[in-house]
């Protein structure tokens, strides 16, 4: 109601709002009014983050001042969006219409919230704003973690999460706290979500809250200034990735420190690191050498079985991605929208899955896959050529979505990122608003939209 407020005023910068507190609780919310008695009412709330985005991208561009100048990484994205509606319209796989449209809502409608956030005026949105809510989600996040590991339950378990799931996705309860597996681990430590969907959600979560930390208290200088609340914050998510206890994301969540440090030129962080992965390794070697994996308990076992690849769920990604790439050579065109994949998952049906490229290469092909490689790539150089030339708050944005890039790169190998709709809208409402920011400077110099 309030990010409708903000945008019903003129104000469509409030769609964030929306996108940081209301979509980072998402499922909680939905299934606690499903809990309720409110089961009639979710499908309007489940397309209502749909019409908002396409409310406030409308908006933005009948209000535009000045005719865009469009970047490479537009045209790219815009040929994507096309490419994979194709998908969409044609008779191609085995699913029905409407299970191609839930495909390519999954697949492709985070580019709509890019061009929603790409023809935003720069000039108009107070970033440091929303950078701070999601510095205070991220502490309420770590506050309701605490609570969940004191009761040694998960806030799910109270929430009706299973009914929801169940009700509305056709997923049934599993793993060893009657929720999902992926809310307990094979060595039995229990994985918690927080107010998130599950704990591969909040891990990723964790990843786009360091990005923006670590842009919000980095001043142009590159000097590293975080106040107090800035350093709850970090404690937080620290304690978030640990007991979200998924190995790409607290892989990446250090990874995103190492790459911080270097573009910031801190040497003392990078030489850590350098230590920190030298005396790892041999700690592992040690351990290997040492001990047979069999007879390791809690975090020890976790950390060897994932080494060896000798935990089921491991195996479980080699086996989803082999299946994935014989799909792609043997169906270069891909297999159709609706055949890997979240909306594939649901209907049991799926092909190849557990890797963000290989279930877009399945769906709709090569040809898409490399579009989306191209894109990824594209977004990550763009950002390093500016990030030196930028200050204030272009600064902050160029370097938040830099690190959300390469944090959300090791989790896309193991999950599907873009399924979740609060990581990948906020990555890509803010890809497009970085875009609109080194564009505007040219694009303002052009004539006004309604000027012939």
């Amino acid at each position: 109601m309030m990010a409708v407020r903000e945008v019903y005023k003129g104000r469509t910068e409030g769609i964030l709002l929306f996108l940081i507190f209301g979509l980072s609780m998402y499922t909680t919310a939905m299934s606690v009014s499903f809990m309720l008695g409110l089961k009639t009412f979710i499908p309007v709330f489940q397309f209502f983050k749909e019409i908002l985005v396409l409310s406030v991208l409308v908006l933005n561009i009948v209000n535009l001042k000045y005719r865009p100048r469009f970047h490479l990484i537009d045209y790219a994205i815009l040929a994507f969006l096309l490419y994979t509606f194709m998908y969409v319209i044609l008779p191609i796989g085995q699913q029905g219409f409407g299970a191609r449209v839930l495909a390519f809502k999954s697949t492709s409608f985070y580019i709509v919230v890019y061009f929603a956030g790409r023809f935003f005026d720069p000039k108009t949105i107070y970033i440091n704003k929303y950078f701070n809510y999601i510095v205070l989600l991220t502490i309420a996040a770590g506050a309701v973690l605490m609570v969940e590991v004191s009761m040694h339950a998960q806030l799910q378990l109270f929430t009706g999460y299973t009914d929801y799931c169940y009700y509305f996705f056709n997923i049934e309860p599993s793993g060893i706290f009657g929720l999902s597996t992926t809310f307990d681990s094979d060595s039995g430590l229990r994985r918690f979500a927080s107010f998130f969907n599950n704990p591969l959600e909040h891990a990723a979560a964790t990843l786009l809250a360091l990005s923006v930390i670590a842009a919000l208290y980095t001043r142009d200088d590159n000097k590293f200034k975080p106040n107090s609340v800035g350093l709850l914050a970090l404690g937080a998510s620290f304690l978030s990735i640990l007991f979200a206890l998924s190995r790409a994301p607290l892989a990446a969540y250090f990874l995103i420190i190492y790459v911080y440090a270097l573009v910031t030129k801190k040497k003392y962080i990078t030489n850590t690191v350098h230590v920190g992965v030298g005396l790892g390794l041999i700690y592992v070697i040690y351990l290997f050498t040492e001990f047979e994996s069999g007879h390791n308990n809690g975090l020890i076992a976790v950390l060897m079985n994932t080494i060896d690849f000798s935990d089921p769920s491991s195996v479980g990604h080699l086996v989803q991605w082999v299946e994935g790439i014989m799909a792609m050579i043997a169906h270069p065109l891909g297999l159709g929208l609706g055949t890997s994949g979240r909306v594939a998952g649901s209907l049991g049906e799926n092909v190849g899955g557990e890797n963000q490229f290989i279930i877009i290469g399945v769906q709709a092909g090569i040809i898409a896959l490399l579009l989306y490689l191209a894109i990824y790539i594209m977004f990550v150089k763009t950002s390093l050529k500016w990030l030196p030339k930028l200050k204030g708050k272009e600064k902050k944005v160029c370097m938040a979505v830099l690190l959300i890039k390469v944090g959300f790169f090791i989790p896309m190998l193991t999950s599907e990122v873009e399924s979740s709709s609060y990581l990948s809208y906020m990555d890509w409402f803010f890809s497009g608003l970085f875009i609109s920011m080194i564009m505007y400077p040219a694009s303002a110099k052009l004539q006004p939209a309604n000027d012939n």
